[in-house]
């Protein structure tokens, strides 16, 4: 028996969220205030250790559920009627060899086809309370509307005292349509009037991120975690040898109690160890007593960690060592109390759900990779019945901000919390990518592949992030971020955005394949800006070594592409320009039009912001994706020039640059390139495309070489250099929210 879909409706940001949850494991990820925290928060005051009460307030009330309250409050002729309030929606799927003692009352369709029970949590208003709560307000407003703003603000203050003499939690099994796949709300029984046990259905726990870590001295958390879960397994386990032996020790030494609770702990400390990455003696935790009276374990036991002949306190160690430690101790006593361990006569309920928010706090990354690589090995054995322990069905939602976790996921585990609105949160299972990939037929596929491997593997931090840059090669690589920081420099009061450093942005390297990416930037759908080269080609005469051309097979000259200044061409060779823009081209040619760059080379800023819509990358001015390339651009000379590369842009705008520091830029050969004059004319005998082509001996190092010759003045750190249009461009646009 499984949880398939969890769906909330008006609830804070979450409007209405759809959650497809994986058999095992759920890995949620997102940007900062994505609901993640919200999801947690609604599943406890509806399923968890909440409630039991109403711990509902105002402020969890969607804005679009307050407005939609105050409107009807005001119209005296408006009911309430259907409308929702906050919910709850667990769809659970049983199989035929499930127990099925517990929800078989709560089947509402014969049909056996249909293997799902929905269970229906809300926090609503019926129309006699309604028009009880329209009445109270309407005294109260008559006492108290001149301490407020307004009447709006009256009935803010108002509801946030008294909605829970109106609203009250509502707890039903709905049908579900198996053949509209929708559930029908007017078939439902009442849960409550049933006193049907929910407990039994679902038992929820959770492990929040404001976890009770420290490292001050005496703080004792682990001590504490170690005496709450040896209260979980103590309590009529007589079967445990450990638990005998310490009985049997009371009276003895503390060393000897040690003893004991090296094999008390040993299951625990074990699973420590494979988590900690440690060599051998070192930082190894034992638990050893501190009894000072003959009384039970509570409140006498202390972690300590072993070093050698040593025992050192908990709070010798760091912050991250404590947390993944105490993550683990309340795992394993969470586990516990699934299987039900100091209830032998009781059954596991049938689902069980264990939610972990931000297991990363405080650790380093590689403690977050050994964390995610074990943490299925540990539910699993926790809930499979090995040891002898009780089995149940366990699933895990772990909610994370890491990029180091997220890298060692399952992909098809990933849920991608995506922020449609202020007030509404979209999840997107990243599993569907492949079946959009998979459009493709088997380019797809393999494009599929590599973006998994390259996402999972080295830019995870992509789904953290607001904006992302993606960027062909190391010399971008090296200088956007100086880039960036010159834009916030020169440009800090051209608008109210935040400055580019200030946001957060993550730059990607992709070569030449960020048309691989396309599915992925509409997917995530946050804005993107793709730098890249306009690589500007022509066709020649494919010769053999004997300079005689050669042929094609219908007899007609074979023709090859051959780089060359933009002036000069007709052509582009880059994909990732030829797939955006694919359709337009097309258009354009069809046209009679016959120079391919030409088109590029006309397209203004505005005209290079795209959005995604049916399946095809369109012009907007809205959209979220914006490709700059080299443009045509004036240098201080007066010189009017379209670069076909980055070093071409940059040399055509900064050759004095190099001129004057020809030490500096060890990264360069044949220097004397840039400052030779033809007599005759005056000008520069080598223009910025041959200077790009002939002096560049390591682009990593160009870079380095132009960052350690760059001068600061009081406008900038980078004053001595001017950033290529195309780039400019690109990063103002980017800088707006």
């Amino acid at each position: 028996m499984k949880i398939t879909e969890i769906q909330v409706k008006n609830f804070r940001i979450l409007q209405d969220l759809k959650l497809d949850l994986e058999e095992t494991l759920s890995i949620i990820i997102g940007k900062n205030n994505c609901g993640k925290t919200s999801l947690l928060s609604v599943l406890n005051k509806f399923i968890g250790d909440k409630s039991s009460s109403n711990n509902f307030t105002y402020d969890d009330f969607n804005i679009e559920l307050k407005k939609e309250l105050y409107s009807c409050i005001k119209d005296i002729n408006n009911e309430w009627g259907k409308r929702e309030g906050i919910t709850l929606l667990i769809y659970i799927e049983y199989v035929e060899s499930d127990n099925l003692s517990n929800i078989s009352d709560l089947m509402l369709d014969l049909n056996p086809d249909n293997t799902k029970v929905v269970l229906k949590f809300e926090y609503i208003i019926d129309d006699d309370n309604f028009n009880k709560m329209r009445q109270t307000f309407k005294e109260y407003k008559d006492k108290h509307v001149a301490l407020s703003a307004d009447e709006l603000g009256c009935f803010e203050n108002f509801i946030k005292v008294h909605h829970k003499k109106f609203f009250k939690i509502s707890r039903k099994a709905v049908q579900f349509d198996y053949v509209a796949q929708d559930i029908n709300s007017d078939e439902f029984i009442d849960l409550d009037k049933k006193k049907v046990d929910i407990s039994k259905i679902i038992n929820f726990k959770y492990i929040g991120a404001h976890r009770s870590i420290t490292n001050i001295e005496n703080d004792g958390t682990l001590s504490n975690l170690s005496s709450k879960y040896y209260e979980k397994t103590e309590v009529n386990d007589s079967q445990n040898k450990a638990i005998d032996k310490f009985e049997n020790a009371l009276i003895e030494t503390d060393s000897k109690l040690s003893l004991v609770y090296d094999d008390l702990f040993k299951d625990v400390v074990e699973k420590v160890k494979k988590f900690g990455g440690m060599k051998k003696d070192e930082t190894v935790i034992k638990v050893v007593s501190s009894l000072q009276r003959r009384e039970l374990l509570k409140g006498n036991t202390t972690v300590v960690y072993d070093d050698n002949s040593h025992y050192l306190p908990e709070s010798y160690n760091g912050l991250g060592y404590l947390n993944l430690i105490s993550m683990i101790f309340e795992i394993e006593t969470l586990l516990s109390e699934f299987r039900k361990d100091n209830k032998k006569e009781m059954k596991p309920a049938d689902v069980n759900l264990l939610f972990i928010e931000e297991p990363e706090a405080h650790t380093h990354p590689q403690m977050q990779y050994i964390f995610i690589k074990n943490i299925k090995d540990i539910l699993r054995e926790g809930s499979d019945g090995s040891d002898g322990n009780k089995n149940f069905e366990l699933q895990t939602i772990i909610t994370t901000h890491s990029s180091h976790i997220v890298s060692e996921c399952e992909f098809d585990d990933i849920k991608y919390f995506k922020r449609n609105s202020f007030n509404s949160i979209e999840s997107k299972n990243l599993k569907l990518l492949e079946i959009e990939y998979g459009k493709e037929k088997e380019m797809g596929k393999t494009h599929f592949k590599f973006l998994k491997q390259y996402l999972t593997l080295n830019r995870a931090e992509i789904f953290f992030a607001d904006k992302v840059i993606l960027i062909e090669g190391d010399t971008e690589r090296i200088l956007i971020p100086a880039m960036m920081k010159k834009i916030d420099e020169v440009y800090s009061n051209n608008d109210d955005s935040l400055p580019l450093l200030s946001q957060n942005i993550s730059i990607i390297e992709v070569g030449n394949y960020s048309q691989i990416f396309d599915k992925f930037i509409a997917f995530i759908g946050i804005k993107s800006l793709i730098i890249t080269d306009i690589d500007a080609c022509k066709l020649i005469d494919d010769k053999d070594d004997n300079g005689e051309v050669k042929k094609n097979k219908d007899g007609t000259d074979k023709q090859k592409g051959q780089a060359v200044p933009v002036k000069d061409s007709t052509y582009t060779s880059n994909g990732a320009l030829k797939h955006y823009y694919k359709k337009k081209i097309e258009n354009y040619l069809r046209n009679g039009l016959v120079k391919e760059i030409d088109y590029l080379k006309n397209l203004d800023n505005k005209d290079k912001i795209l959005v995604k819509e049916n399946g095809e990358w369109t012009m907007s001015p809205d959209g979220y994706l914006m490709i700059v390339y080299q443009v045509e651009e004036v240098n201080e000379d007066g010189e009017s020039y379209n670069a076909r590369s980055f070093e071409d842009a940059f040399f055509h705008i900064n050759r004095k640059l190099i001129i004057n520091n020809k030490d500096g830029f060890k990264s360069l050969k044949n220097i004397s390139y840039f400052d030779k004059i033809e007599p005759s004319t005056g000008n520069h005998i080598y223009e910025s495309y041959m200077l790009a082509e002939n002096c560049i001996q390591s682009k990593p190092s160009f870079a380095m070489d132009v960052l350690l010759n760059s001068v600061s003045n009081d406008k900038s750190n980078y004053s001595n250099w001017e950033i290529p249009k195309y780039i400019k461009d690109g990063l103002l646009w980017l800088k707006k929210n």
